[in-house]
């Protein structure tokens, strides 16, 4: 279906006018539907005329949460040019990797990366927009507001096939290896609304106020679409502390937010005054890696019952399963399922398939294959990867689940994360659910390590509560009596500190990696 993104964002401006659209937090920045809508056309503008972006040509943003607000999908869609959001906390390998598989043209950055990414860039011949002035002079760096202010606000007037047309492209995490590059249409992104949308919680109204600790170039982002298409606002902030998000949450009233549980478990160390400053939060989403039951209970406890739990990836860019709020409330009987994924969305299929490519038996284990319209067409410039994973409009997720009576989806664990411990199968993510039920626990990273006899063996690393002692052999007996003999850890090492990406998914490879440097196996 052909669309001029322009009609549409200007309608949304008509409609909710001088409500507040959106909102960066450290550069005190602050955009009226009106104001955005004039600002993402401006900067559409410049884009074609004053850097010639054109059909084919792609763009790179290597920004901070508040800059790549500006550049995000409403500027993407109406200009109708490829733009890829990368991480700003990735490396200088990672977006030198970024830049050469897009074929980048131009790349959007923030002046401090400059002095750092420059001498690649300049070798690359991109075009170098730096967001903001730097204190040094760079022969042929253009600055944004300087370009700017050169054009004007008229709408762009691009015409985009919604479904056929790759707009955006992202990288997918690259947990167990080097990131893909996934593409989008603006179809896709409407998907990822409507996925939120129909959840049987009602979430989204013109008051929600929406605020972004993560990175908005990876999850977070989904959330943009489900806000402004209701005339809510979204909030943008840079820096990943707790305490200023906390603060922001309560000087800005936000309504609705997204953690990932590493962080929510910090909150629980938090006082009463502390505590204080979430009173608006009406809805706390949750994902991108698992709860656990016993700290989700004390969380509940501490801030209500306004939590609910989402699953999605980089390659299904919408709720593929979610736990509502009336599925959290437990009241006696089993609560097995908080352990959960959740239960389906509307408008999504999951399957569990063996390794055949057929359905299993409920309640025996397989991979989880989605399929819905946030699934995306695939990765750029990789058709054999594309092909691997991608099947009858099916998604090969790589995660390894099973379904229960009750219709739960329960992830054991990611493919690549399964330990083989003398010929027994056993997921790192059930074993860091038993580490992080006891009371000490902060969280944990389990892996395999090489062992002569069993091939491999279960360790732990394990970062325990500020102020809180436990010794390792306590850990193992409170695993064995959660599990079982063959899925204790053999060992557990006390540290300071676990790897974590930059959306705060446990890093088991960085783990894993120093136990298997000598052994002469590459780790997946």
């Amino acid at each position: 279906m052909k669309i001029n993104f322009s009609v549409i964002s200007e309608r949304l401006a008509d409609t909710f006018a001088e409500r507040e659209a959106l909102v960066n937090v450290e550069r005190n920045r602050r955009y009226t539907f009106r104001e955005f809508h004039r600002l993402t056309n401006r900067i559409v503008n410049m884009m074609r005329e004053k850097l010639d972006l054109q059909r084919g040509d792609n763009a790179v943003v290597i920004l901070d949460n508040d800059n790549a607000s500006l550049l995000h999908w409403f500027t993407a869609v109406k200009a109708g040019t490829p733009v890829c959001y990368t991480n700003y906390r990735d490396s200088l390998d990672d977006h030198t990797y970024q830049v050469d598989t897009v074929s980048a043209k131009v790349v959007f950055i923030e002046a401090d990366l400059l002095e750092s990414h420059y001498d690649m860039l300049r070798e690359r011949q991109v075009t170098i927009v730096a967001m903001d002035r730097p204190e040094k002079e760079y022969q042929g760096v253009h600055y944004f507001w300087d370009l700017l202010e050169q054009v004007d606000d008229s709408n762009p007037n691009v015409v985009i096939d919604d479904r056929d047309d790759v707009v955006i492209m992202r990288f997918t995490g690259g947990t167990t290896g080097r990131g893909k590059c996934a593409m989008y249409t603006a179809d896709t992104y409407l998907a990822c609304r409507d996925s939120y949308w129909a959840l049987p919680d009602p979430a989204w109204t013109p008051e929600t106020r929406f605020i972004h600790l993560a990175p908005i170039t990876h999850g977070s982002g989904m959330m943009f679409a489900p806000t402004l298409f209701k005339g809510g606002c979204t909030v943008t902030m840079n820096v990943p502390d707790l305490e200023a998000w906390c603060d922001n949450i309560a000087a800005e009233r936000i309504t609705n937010g997204f953690a990932v549980p590493t962080l929510l478990y910090r909150l629980l160390d938090m006082d009463e005054a502390g505590r204080a400053r979430l009173k608006t939060m009406e809805n706390m989403y949750y994902g991108a890696a698992p709860m656990s039951p016993s700290k989700l209970a004390e969380l509940q406890e501490a801030f209500g019952n306004n939590f609910i739990q989402v699953y999605g990836s980089t390659e299904h860019f919408g709720v593929a399963l979610s736990m509502s709020k009336s599925d959290h409330l437990v009241e006696g009987g089993d609560d097995s399922h908080l352990a959960s994924a959740g239960r389906p969305a509307p408008f999504t299929e999951l399957e569990i398939m063996d390794d055949d490519g057929n359905p299993v038996p409920r309640g025996e284990t397989g991979e989880i294959w989605l399929r819905s319209r946030a699934i995306v067409p695939g990765y750029l410039g990789n058709p054999e990867q594309t092909a691997l994973e991608f099947q009858d409009g099916f998604w090969k997720s790589g995660d390894i689940g099973r379904i229960d009576e009750r219709g739960f989806f329960h992830i054991v664990d990611r493919k690549k994360d399964m330990i083989i411990s003398g010929g027994f199968n056993i997921y790192a993510n059930e074993v860091e659910s038993a580490l992080n039920s006891h009371p000490a626990v902060l969280m944990s990273a389990v892996v395999g390590i090489p062992h002569e006899e069993w091939g491999e063996a279960i360790h732990a690393e394990v970062m325990l509560k500020e102020g809180v002692s436990a010794y390792p052999t306590e850990l193992i007996e409170h695993v064995r009596n959660e599990l079982g003999g063959y899925k204790t850890p053999k060992t557990i090492d006390i540290v300071s500190e676990i790897p974590v990406s930059v959306v705060g998914k446990v890093l088991r490879r960085n783990v894993r990696e120093k136990y298997w440097e000598e052994s002469g196996r590459k780790v997946g």
